[in-house]
């Protein structure tokens, strides 16, 4: 096949991503907090690489005002920012760069803003960039997918296989569409996600938040420590599952916090961002921030390891590498 998805660590022409209308009203923060949280990640990661930042012109003063002049705005009509989801997956089809437009129906319609917009985003980029969009039948979002740059691929049974994305899907079929479009052969199936992805806002589990591959083929696995979580149990069955598969896993714990304001956290910094020369690795003001640089440090090397508050991102229900969309240098 020659077709092939490029792994996350692979040289990028650029980062895609999207600036937030507002704030869910049940996130507990504010739209300013939001915007100055994904101008934040943003502003980091332009010292790397290019980034491009969609916008609706409601907001276009806000972002002008918090984003880099480096920053490239893109003027769209979206309500979520989640790019990672409403994006395209680049892929590189005989060598000419494409964009895999999945199905988007807000995850399971599990949130507050009418996503209807939102599912034309990845068609506006692939216009944009003056390149082919796939049309893909299978509902997915990005995050729902990690590759490890040759064959395999991460999912969960709760995403592409919930009833209220693709009712009528067979695992074998979601595994048949998934390689056609990514150009792998295995998947490997995690049972679920965190736990308050399930909530309001949530994914319903996507993986980017349990596991992801590193250029050497190991899984980072997200491993909550508290045996008062609901999470503690989620790491043995997904340890099972890689151990079956025959990868070699290294555990990144949990920062310790365990709750705030809404219940039991998912924070994790499983949901790190890979760009040019560096790692922007989610911070949550934890004893645990640092353990996970050190980790993140021997896992990527040759990269900067730089961080950024993450409890804003968190709080709206994700994290850096959801409201990111790299765009491989072909």
């Amino acid at each position: 096949m020659s077709r092939k998805m490029p792994p996350e660590w692979a040289p990028h022409e650029a980062t895609w991503m999207a600036f937030p209308p507002a704030a869910y009203p049940q996130a507990g923060v504010s739209d300013t907090e939001v915007w100055q949280a994904w101008a934040a990640v943003a502003n980091l990661i332009v010292d790397h690489e290019p980034v491009h930042m969609l916008c609706n012109p409601e907001q276009q003063t806000q972002a002008q005002r918090l984003l880099s002049s480096a920053v490239v705005l893109h003027q769209a009509d979206f309500n979520d920012a989640w790019l990672r989801d409403t994006g395209p997956t680049f892929v590189s089809d005989a060598g000419v760069l494409k964009g895999v437009d999945w199905r988007f129906n807000g995850w399971g319609d599990n949130t507050s803003f009418e996503w209807g917009p939102d599912a034309g985003l990845a068609r506006q980029i692939a216009d944009i960039l003056a390149i082919e969009s796939l049309d893909s039948p299978l509902t997915n979002e990005g995050g729902g997918i990690h590759i490890d740059g040759g064959k395999k691929v991460l999912m969960t049974d709760t995403v592409q296989l919930d009833p209220d994305r693709n009712p009528d899907w067979t695992r074998s079929q979601v595994e048949a569409e998934v390689h056609q479009q990514l150009g792998t052969e295995e998947a490997i199936w995690l049972p679920r996600g965190l736990w308050r992805d399930y909530k309001a806002h949530g994914t319903r589990g996507h993986v980017d938040m349990v596991a992801c591959f590193n250029a050497a083929g190991t899984v980072l696995l997200h491993q909550q420590q508290n045996r008062e979580h609901p999470d503690f149990e989620c790491h043995n069955a997904h340890l099972k599952v890689l151990e079956a598969a025959g990868l070699p896993t290294r555990n990144i714990p949990a920062p310790r916090v365990l709750k705030d304001g809404h219940g039991w956290v998912d924070y994790s910094y499983i949901n790190h961002y890979v760009a040019n020369g560096v790692v922007v690795q989610p911070a949550f003001s934890d004893p645990h921030d640092g353990l996970a640089s050190e980790q993140l440090a021997d896992l990527w090397p040759g990269r900067e390891i730089r961080t950024i508050d993450a409890r804003t991102l968190f709080a709206m229900g994700g994290g850096v590498h959801c409201i990111t969309q790299q765009q491989p240098r072909l």
